[in-house]
Parts: C-alpha cells; sequence; structure tokens
C-alpha cells in the first residue's frame, strides 16, 4: 500500500501534531470481543512533500498485518488500526463534513494521546471556521447509504464484513450499531453545534444491546430512518454557518506549516 511505506511512517510520526482514539473506544460502545482500538492523527510533512514534487496524504498500519497473511488480514478484537493524515487533507476533509473527519475536534482530553500547540489551535477552529450545516448533508448521506446496503443485501451487503456476527445474530451488529450512532451525532452536531463523546446515554447502552443481539435488525433500520429524517429537518435552522470560512482555514493552514517548519509546532 502506498500509504504504509517506512517513509510515510516517519513522516507521521516526526509531524504529529494531533493524535487520539477513535472508533467505539471514544463513543463508549465497545464490546470485548468485537473490537479493535482505532487511532487517527493528524500531520504537518516536509515542505518538499507539500511545494516539492513529492506526496504524502495519509499513512496507515494495522497490526492485523503482522500476522500470517499479512495485509489480506481484517483486523479483530484488540488489534490496533491507526491512520495519520496531512493536515492539508484532514482540513479539506473536515471542512466538507465527513463525519469520522471530524471526531478528533470533539474527542475529550482523556483520549487524546498526542496534541501540540498547532493540534490545540486545530482544535479551537471547531465552531467557527470548521463547522457548517454542509455536515448535515454527509451525515444525512452516510446514513442512508449504510441503512440501503442492510435492506438490499438483508445485513450481508458489501460493507458488511463480520460473518462471525451475521452467524451469531443473523445480522452485522456492529454494522447497524454504527448507524444509529452516527445518526445521533449527525442529529445532535446540527442541533446544537457540538458532538458529545462518548454517546450520551440511555443510547450508550441501547447500542451496546442493539451490538449484542438484543434488538433486531427492524428496529436499527426504523431508528436509522427517523435519525436521516431529524438530520435533514435540523439543518436549514441550525446554530452553524451555512457553510465552512475557508479563507480563514486557508490562512491558518499557511501559518501552521510555516511554524512546524520553523520548529514551532
Amino acid at each position: 500500500m502506498k500509504h504504509a511505506t517506512d517513509e510515510h511512517r516517519k513522516i507521521a510520526e516526526a509531524g504529529t501534531i494531533l493524535r487520539c482514539l477513535v472508533g467505539s473506544g471514544v463513543h463508549g460502545l465497545s464490546i470485548s470481543d468485537q473490537d479493535d482500538r482505532d487511532e487517527m492523527g493528524i500531520c504537518t510533512e516536509p515542505p518538499e512533500y507539500v511545494i516539492g514534487l513529492r506526496s504524502f496524504e495519509q499513512y496507515e498500519y494495522h497490526t492485523a498485518w503482522e500476522r500470517p497473511g499479512g495485509r489480506a488480514n481484517r483486523s479483530g478484537p484488540g488489534d490496533l488500526d491507526e491512520t495519520v493524515y496531512s493536515l492539508r487533507k484532514y482540513m479539506r476533509l473536515a471542512l466538507n463534513g465527513n463525519p469520522t473527519i471530524l471526531l478528533p475536534l470533539f474527542t475529550p482530553d482523556e483520549f487524546l494521546i498526542t496534541v501540540t500547540g498547532l493540534g490545540r489551535e486545530l482544535r479551537e477552529l471547531a465552531p467557527s471556521v470548521i463547522l457548517s450545516r454542509q455536515a448535515g448533508g454527509r451525515f444525512a448521506g452516510y446514513l442512508n447509504a449504510q441503512r440501503r446496503s442492510l435492506l438490499s443485501h438483508e445485513g450481508k451487503g458489501r460493507d458488511v464484513t463480520r460473518p462471525e456476527l451475521i452467524e451469531r445474530y443473523g445480522f452485522d451488529t456492529k454494522y447497524c450499531g454504527h448507524m444509529i450512532r452516527l445518526g445521533l451525532q449527525g442529529a445532535e452536531l446540527m442541533e446544537t453545534g457540538r458532538i458529545t463523546l462518548p454517546v450520551p446515554e440511555p443510547w450508550r447502552t441501547r447500542i451496546r444491546d442493539l451490538r449484542t443481539g438484543r434488538f433486531p435488525m427492524e428496529w436499527a433500520l426504523g431508528v436509522a430512518e427517523g435519525l436521516e429524517q431529524r438530520i435533514r429537518d435540523l439543518t436549514p435552522g441550525s446554530p452553524l454557518p451555512e457553510y465552512p470560512d475557508r479563507d480563514t482555514a486557508d490562512k491558518w493552514l499557511v501559518s501552521a506549516y510555516q511554524r512546524a517548519w520553523a520548529g514551532e509546532s
């Protein structure tokens, strides 16, 4: 994989400004026999990768690759999945409202692994610069796609990749849990301008119960459909601005890279 080279690893490690726990752990939804550990990082790459001819967008590493079978292995319980994005790529995705990418902006301090001055500045940009109503459409779109995958393949869709859960419960309960969590967070973001982590009760317990087979897939689909509609209803009146402040984001990016290259990150 082009994103998993030793060269990319060194860039990610040397330039990290923010790294945190994401996935089920930060959402408070971990099930011991189902979940790996997901971490996301953001780094500033050297100038030759920004204004020169070299390229760096992200670095990926999965401990599952260390087992026989290498990169064909799927991550399982206890594995580490790590992705470190270049700051420029991260900002592009965040300004577009990518639901997964937004999580480091709201991760509680106890789940932060690394944070520098630039990392703190990035998080402080969330309410006034990065977030916008555009994220509502992204959350609703992701939610709709997940529902359609389950509906069209009876819980065995293209993105549903956990046969052990299908065998145990009849459908991919982890996938369904992610779907509802996404809907809840999208609705909260449009209503309040924030995402609360971990997922507040009573939904944290409900999603964990869903993941252990205590609710049927039909229940999850119904909840997700309602949440998708709620996101769409809330978006026009959201306290967030209609569009992100790309000009301010661009100016901050230039300053952030200049300071990182000067050793001030």
